[in-house]
């Protein structure tokens, strides 16, 4: 497939939204899931914000009630002979959904996937290493798939549960990529494991890394740039739509295919949009890639501020406008009366140059009471005893916590989260 050009202008991006929006909407009151719930709306007036905003928002908890039969009577409108194949909705928690995708909508979305190249910069003569899974969850295959459509060379490598990291990091010496597409947590995990094995990661060929599927934090950002000495990129996407959007060479935000993806940022107690820069929860109607699922301001549970123009040069910085995502807590361990955060302690560790890798673990100690213990490993050649005191009172006045330190040998926790997709980075160790 050659892919189709950009849109020539925004305006010719809203007159794109309006006629698309029309047809989801149509697809959508064909699935059972709707029937009675779009009565109300009128469909000659869905550019009308108030009149869209009628539309009942969706989400993953409420497909998550029912099983896949109910799932496909209740959403899917595509006949089998259209199915081409299924993705895997994503997340860590709960139960996944799996969603038909008809012949069509993987043809857009191997455009979505694509796109991300040529906004991050990458397009012929480069090679890229892919360690997503490559199965039933789409950013691994599609986005390898994509690649040839726009020119780019790609090893399709997987995950490190399948190949493991160790030969990654071998394939990476030998076949020389130019370019990483990881979770961030793995991403680390190679340089960390690398580390431990006296290889420097930073003098490899990679001079490019493409996350996503986590939060990519600054402190992440600073730790991968600083481990690979490679320019970090980060992407958006959720298996209910496609990729939906990548960042350019400013890194200010996420622009999104809005010519794809009609995009809000609500208010998630009236369902109106908030204003741009305000922060709300992000709802996407896909206006090509639901040909199965016609979903109608899916909300996917990020929490994002909406931005209109970026930075950057360029074609995708002129047509797209941009999210970031806002920081929230998404964990925490409550230690004698004190929540810390996970996120806040992750970006706290990596933030320091002297401690190679680290995993935050709450025990019980002698006298019964919570403590956080922070098993960390002390970067090859720097003296171990200054760095574990720094860390105790750095902790104690960030945090207000008071810590254990464990140090491991190098590579003690690469190896231990190694059987892991997403390494296990907080446990709770309680007896």
């Amino acid at each position: 497939m050659t892919p189709p050009p950009l849109p020539g202008s925004r305006d010719e991006i809203r007159k794109i939204q309006s006629e698309r929006k029309k047809l989801a909407f149509e697809r959508a009151r064909k699935a059972a899931w709707y029937q009675g719930k779009l009565d109300h709306i009128d469909p000659g007036k869905l550019d009308d914000p108030d009149e869209w905003s009628k539309i009942p928002i969706i989400d993953k908890d409420q497909l998550r009630q029912w099983d896949h039969g109910t799932f496909m009577e209740q959403i899917n409108i595509a006949p089998p002979e259209d199915i081409s194949e299924y993705w895997r909705s994503g997340g860590s928690t709960g139960k996944p959904v799996f969603y038909p995708r008809t012949f069509e909508d993987v043809t857009y979305g191997l455009l979505s996937w694509g796109r991300s190249f040529p906004c991050i910069g990458i397009g012929p003569g480069n090679l890229c290493h892919i360690s997503f899974p490559i199965g039933i969850h789409p950013a691994g295959q599609i986005w390898a798939r994509s690649a040839r459509d726009f020119g780019v060379g790609m090893n399709w490598v997987g995950a490190g549960t399948a190949v493991p990291s160790a030969a990654q990091i071998e394939l990476i010496r030998t076949i020389k990529p130019t370019v990483l597409i990881a979770m961030p947590s793995f991403a680390i995990h190679l340089a960390n494991l690398a580390d431990a094995e006296g290889i420097d990661l930073a003098s490899s060929s990679v001079r490019t890394i493409v996350t996503s599927a986590e939060t990519l934090s600054e402190a992440k950002r600073e730790k991968l740039q600083r481990v690979w000495d490679a320019e970090v990129y980060d992407v958006f996407g959720m298996s209910e739509a496609g990729l939906m959007g990548a960042e350019s060479q400013a890194h200010d935000g996420i622009h999104i295919w809005t010519d794809l993806f009609y995009i809000e940022v609500v208010d998630p107690e009236t369902g109106k949009q908030v204003p741009e820069g305000e922060v709300g929860t992000f709802c996407v109607t896909p206006l090509y890639t639901g040909h199965a699922t016609p979903f109608l301001r899916w909300n996917s549970g990020d929490i994002v501020t909406y931005i209109d123009r970026s930075a950057s040069d360029g074609i995708h910085a002129e047509l797209f406008p941009m999210i970031k995502h806002a920081s929230r807590t998404t964990g925490f361990f409550k230690i004698r009366g004190v929540n810390v955060n996970h996120a806040e302690l992750e970006d706290f560790m990596f933030r320091n140059p002297a401690v190679n890798d680290f995993q935050g673990v709450l025990v019980t100690d002698d006298s019964g009471l919570e403590t956080l213990r922070l098993r960390i490993e002390v970067k090859r050649g720097v003296d171990a005893a200054p760095v574990e005191g720094e860390l105790i009172k750095a902790v104690k006045h960030t945090f207000e916590v008071t810590t254990e330190i464990e140090r491991l040998e190098t590579g003690s926790l690469a190896k231990a989260f190694e059987g892991s997709i997403k390494a296990p980075r907080f446990v709770d160790e309680r007896r």
